[in-house]
């Protein structure tokens, strides 16, 4: 039945539909518009528990992100890029035309001072520079076609850690802690281990206008020896915890009096998530920084015995115990040592043997402890190196095509993608931006990079902004 003004009509099925179209394509516009907004802003951390788990937007093959930064920049050509043509032209000059933009003047071609071999039942060639990383040949997934858009450390060291080299923007780790949470509520979400002060400084683990409980909690800085990197403060004798809790009480009951009559301050709420963490790592971080209880075979492993490797061997131990214990990302700094555009054979030699036993050995660890298969391991630098000379013997900056690894975390074994031209400078096969390698890094934690979303000054952000695709090839 139809009740219109001249009274109750009976109206055939077709005719029915036909007067109400309308508004069917109405209910189902609004449906897709629905499913649309939903899926641009998917529900955000709960403000009363921000660090509780969320869901990820699809299964993830990874849980965590240990990053190895190499601050500096390696040399593609002298690690994980062989060049066999680059040892045949030694000394001509470089048959292509230079980038426009360079960060100083290069001369000829540059042989590499080590030699490759080929590894691992893949068969990765891998130089001399890395014999216990050469070892572990068949964890690897290169990438020897990443390219950025700086070439300079500053901005080069912005884009690769927040994927902007000019605005201050979130860090990789504050967009996953966003994203995912943490797995200990008594823990960071994301810690740094020893952090460059320079070049960007806190802004490469900053949370920007993320909340600031988003942010990277730093242990240690670059001038700190990895032995003395410690959370400060935890051991407080002078007052019982009971005691400190009834005073941690008093001061937060004035900090949310405040906020409820200030309303929204992401400063004041900062400050009293950040004192409910403080109050919690007393009791947990005092013993997960204490490795007098690790086996002497596995400080061994990480080169805790040899001083060359003994400060960046324990960065490394401490990011496994760390992940093992559910942060979501950490991040060690090897910093700053790879610019070499003087002694490269003297200096990268140096910087190679200081990592090379500890990330093997680390490598080596997760993979013993089951946590290598969730745990996504990245290793890289800003940018790589001209195959070009900078006076006698070194290196200049280069953008335009270098190289990064990862493990674990559901990224293809024993492989490699993309490639830069025969000499080493430009990425020219299979090409991954930065941004892409961000979105892919979101993808293996189960997080669809264009989804997830924080709107800020009028509009959405994201960690990719409005670029990056997902680097399939590398996927297992």
């Amino acid at each position: 039945m139809w009740t219109d003004p001249q009274g109750p009509q009976r109206l055939s099925r077709r005719e029915a539909l036909r007067r109400s179209s309308s508004g069917f394509g109405a209910l189902a516009l609004a449906g897709l518009l629905a499913e649309d907004l939903g899926a641009a802003r998917p529900a955000g951390p709960d403000p009363r528990d921000p660090l509780a788990p969320r869901r990820p937007h699809f299964e993830p093959c990874a849980r965590r992100v240990i990053f190895l930064f190499m601050h500096g920049g390696p040399s593609q050509v002298d690690t994980f890029d062989w060049k066999p043509l680059l040892e045949r032209d030694h000394g001509k000059p470089f048959p292509f035309a230079k980038p426009r933009v360079v960060s100083s003047e290069t001369g000829n071609l540059l042989r590499s001072p080590w030699q490759f071999e080929r590894h691992g039942r893949c068969g990765l060639p891998v130089s001399e520079l890395f014999p216990r990383v050469a070892s572990r040949a068949d964890d690897l997934c290169l990438v020897r076609s990443l390219h950025g858009s700086n070439s300079r450390h500053g901005g080069a060291l912005l884009e690769l850690h927040t994927g902007s080299d000019t605005f201050v923007r979130p860090s990789m780790g504050s967009w996953i802690t966003y994203g995912l949470g943490t797995e200990n509520r008594d823990l960071p979400g994301f810690i740094t281990i020893c952090p460059t002060l320079t070049h960007g400084g806190a802004n490469n683990f900053s949370s920007a206008f993320l909340p600031a409980i988003y942010q990277g909690t730093p242990i240690g800085n670059a001038s700190t020896p990895s032995d003395q990197a410690r959370v400060p403060f935890l051991d407080c004798r002078r007052s019982p915890r009971g005691t400190q809790r009834l005073e941690l009480d008093f001061v937060q009951a004035a900090n949310r009096r405040q906020l409820a009559a200030s309303g929204p301050d992401a400063l004041l709420e900062g400050r009293i998530e950040s004192f409910e963490l403080a109050f919690r790592m007393q009791a947990s971080v005092p013993e997960l920084q204490d490795i007098s209880g690790e086996t002497p075979a596995t400080q061994r492993l990480y080169g805790l015995d040899d001083p060359v490797t003994r400060s960046f061997g324990r960065q490394c131990l401490m990011a496994r115990r760390f992940a093992e214990r559910g942060v979501r990302f950490v991040q060690v700094t090897h910093s700053y040592k790879w610019d070499q555009h003087s002694e490269l054979r003297r200096d990268h030699a140096r910087n190679a043997a200081e990592v090379d036993a500890p990330i093997a050995g680390l490598l080596a660890d997760l993979k013993a402890r089951g946590l290598l298969e969730d745990t996504l391991v990245l290793w890289g630098g800003e940018f790589g190196r001209t195959p070009t000379a900078q006076g006698p013997d070194g290196r200049d900056h280069n953008p335009h095509g270098y190289t990064v690894w990862l493990a674990g975390g559901g990224v293809k074994p024993g492989y490699a993608h993309g490639a830069t031209d025969d000499y080493g400078y430009y990425a020219v096969e299979d090409k991954v931006h930065v941004h892409d390698l961000h979105a892919t890094i979101l993808h293996l934690l189960g997080i669809d990079h264009e989804r997830l979303n924080y709107r800020h000054g009028g509009r959405d952000h994201r960690l990719t902004d409005v670029y990056g695709e997902v680097v399939r090839g590398i996927l297992a």
